[in-house]
């Protein structure tokens, strides 16, 4: 095989490689992440003997869903300000709240709750698939804490 030819072929070959691993990890919007990708690059290289064509294609599994922790603190003096958190929908969520008060933590829409006591912090974990706005209180003193935005 003529040297010049094997050159060729080989920096033809490389630079697909890159083309193909700079569209497989390139940053993109969140939609992108989690969905299946197929890159396909052609890369033609021709020599003054001959011509080579290199297909390469590279096949991504959907990334992990994100976990997003959030956490809350309740003061037992006074009355807690209410946090606005936004999650991505499809998000997995673990949803923490400390409390100087005892009490059940709820969170509507979700329909979720879990006690909450002086040094024994509630924890909610859940899939946030339903979008919207929700409010999470101290349910026995109908006291809020927190809105989670579940968005698209």
């Amino acid at each position: 095989m003529n040297p010049q030819f094997r050159t060729v072929a080989l920096i033809a070959a490389a630079l697909g490689l890159l083309v193909s691993l700079y569209f497989a990890l390139r940053p993109g919007d969140d939609d992108e992440a989690t969905s299946t990708t197929t890159v396909a690059q052609t890369t033609t290289a021709a020599t003054t003997e001959a011509a080579t064509t290199t297909t390469a294609t590279t096949t991504t599994a959907p990334a992990a869903p994100a976990v997003v922790r959030i956490t809350v603190s309740v003061p037992g003096d006074k009355a807690p300000t209410v946090k606005h958190f936004a999650i991505k929908q499809d998000s997995q969520v673990v949803f923490v709240v400390k409390s100087e008060l005892a009490d059940e933590v709820h969170l509507h829409g979700y329909d979720l709750s879990a006690d909450v006591a002086p040094g024994a912090p509630a924890t909610i974990r859940f899939k946030a698939n339903a979008p919207g706005l929700f409010e999470a209180e101290l349910e026995s003193r109908s006291l809020p804490i927190a809105e989670l935005e579940v968005r698209p």
